[in-house]
C-alpha cells in the first residue's frame, strides 16, 4: 500500500518507510486548521529495519512516527539539501533522547 501511496502522490515509484501528508499546505488548508496532517507506516519496512538496525519492532515505529511529524512541522531532508538535513537529523536525535529519558521509547516492561 505504501508504495501505491508514494508513486500516486509523491511520483516515487518504490516502497518507503514512512510518508507524511500535511493538511496545512495546498487549497484546503484552513479546513482543518489544528491538524498538522498524516502519517503513514509501513510496518513491514519497518520491522525490516528494525531487525536490521538492532531496533525493537517498537523502537523503529515511534522513531518513523517522530520522523513523519518533522515533516508535517516543516522539517526536510529531501529538498532542501545537507545543512536542512542535517538540521533534521539533529532534531530528531535530540527529540529521542527526550523519548528515551522520559522512557517512552520503549515498550513497558510489565
Amino acid at each position: 500500500m505504501i508504495h501505491r501511496l508514494n508513486r500516486d502522490y509523491l511520483g516515487k515509484d518504490r516502497p518507503t518507510n514512512v510518508i507524511s501528508f500535511s493538511l496545512q499546505e495546498g487549497e484546503d488548508s484552513d479546513f482543518t486548521p489544528h491538524a498538522l496532517g498524516d502519517v503513514v507506516i509501513s510496518a513491514d519496512t519497518a520491522a525490516q529495519e528494525a531487525e536490521a538496525g538492532g531496533w525493537t519492532g517498537y523502537q523503529r515505529l515511534i522513531f518513523l512516527l517522530l520522523h513523519g511529524i518533522l515533516h508535517l512541522t516543516g522539517y526536510d531532508h529531501e529538498r532542501s539539501g545537507e545543512e536542512e538535513a542535517q538540521r533534521m537529523e539533529r532534531k530528531e536525535q535530540e527529540l529521542w533522547e527526550l523519548l528515551e529519558k522520559e522512557g517512552l521509547a520503549s515498550l513497558p516492561v510489565r
